[in-house]
């Protein structure tokens, strides 16, 4: 029997678009609720106006990922009056690379018998072998996917380059698990852009904050609210009017990071910022630092922090810090408030 990486898979589905036009969720294996049934196929590509096809797109919904590939049918197939389909994995991790590369096979497998059982065969071998061999259809090992390449895939680098010294407010926004909301019409964009933010606090390690691929639907936005920090994508312009749902908007093709009202006492920038900031930025423009090697540089800074935090925390009663506590070290107003929201997202805070 496989370990734990192959139980992290939930379910595969099948969407088609047909010669008429009709979009249908032709099959799965072994189910998916009609709730998430309705958000997998707002999801895909299939069942939008126009010709644009998006290869591959990942997103989260109320603890669920999902991984959705569609490809046009080419000659020859053993599909008839079907023009294009969509492979569709739930899995209960965040490893975008992984259902990728898993996803390829199964399109193989489907494009050239033309039946699910044969996806049902593969996805079976992989959930209890861990491995999905076929010298036709290519071949299909969970081992070879690690979750730490997938919170290292993107480019810690590329968000600072087009950021600089503005990078400090995503930082202090995810230390302080707010709301943070990035808008760009381009789905693929969003995905590169959003996925990267986690690994700001990398001593967390939680990509569950990550919803890179959100409708302003009220069915995604209630399970949204349920968060109590996030980093969410919208293609929706719309999502510059709805301040209820951010405290940092950042508008991805315009370059631009906006703080709301309700959020700006919280994220007062001080002297500890422009020094954070600064070795962000100068990691970053290293030109011999790779991308986890900048990650590295900002976690070590972080830890520095939560060190100084605990040990405050440890000479309070029940280790928890309270304001008193922070206005006796006589810090900068701006490095206080800092500490002390820190303190409330790390569950340091008295309350």
């Amino acid at each position: 029997m496989a370990g734990v990486e192959t139980q992290l898979m939930l379910s595969v589905g099948l969407i088609e678009r047909d010669v008429n036009r009709d979009v249908l969720w032709v099959w799965c294996y072994p189910s998916v609720s009609g709730e998430l049934r309705g958000i997998l196929l707002r999801k895909c590509c299939l069942t939008l106006d126009g010709c644009v096809l998006h290869t591959f797109v990942f997103g989260q919904f109320s603890r669920t990922w999902y991984y959705i590939t569609t490809v046009e049918v080419q000659e020859p197939t053993a599909l008839r009056k079907v023009t294009h389909f969509s492979i569709v994995i739930t899995a209960k991790d965040f490893n975008p690379e992984k259902y990728a590369a898993f996803s390829r096979v199964l399109c193989r497998m489907y494009s050239k018998h033309g039946s699910p059982v044969r996806m049902m065969e593969g996805y079976i071998a992989v959930l209890t072998k861990g491995v999905c061999q076929s010298d036709e259809n290519g071949s299909f090992l969970i081992k070879d996917h690690d979750a730490r390449k997938a919170y290292l895939a993107g480019s810690i680098k590329d968000v600072v380059s087009q950021f600089g010294m503005e990078s400090i407010i995503l930082y202090t926004a995810l230390m302080l698990k707010k709301r943070v909301v990035v808008h760009h019409p381009r789905v693929e964009a969003l995905l590169e852009f959003t996925r990267v933010l986690p690994a700001l606090t990398w001593h967390r390690k939680d990509w569950s904050i990550l919803h890179p691929f959100v409708h302003l639907n009220d069915t995604e936005l209630d399970s949204l609210r349920l968060c109590t920090g996030y980093v969410a994508g919208f293609v929706d312009p719309e999502i510059s009017n709805r301040p209820d749902l951010f405290d940092v908007y950042v508008n991805l093709p315009d370059s631009e990071i906006t703080i709301s009202p309700n959020a700006k006492e919280a994220m007062t920038m001080g002297k500890l910022h422009k020094d954070i900031g600064l070795l962000i930025v100068e990691s970053a423009e290293h030109a011999d630092r790779t991308d986890s090697q900048v990650i590295k540089d900002i976690s070590v800074k972080t830890k520095e922090i939560l060190t100084n935090l605990r040990s405050l925390a440890e000479e309070c009663q029940d280790s928890k810090i309270t304001l008193e506590t922070l206005q006796q070290r006589r810090l900068p107003s701006a490095t206080e408030n800092f500490l002390f929201h820190l303190a409330a997202a790390e569950q340091l805070l008295k309350i």
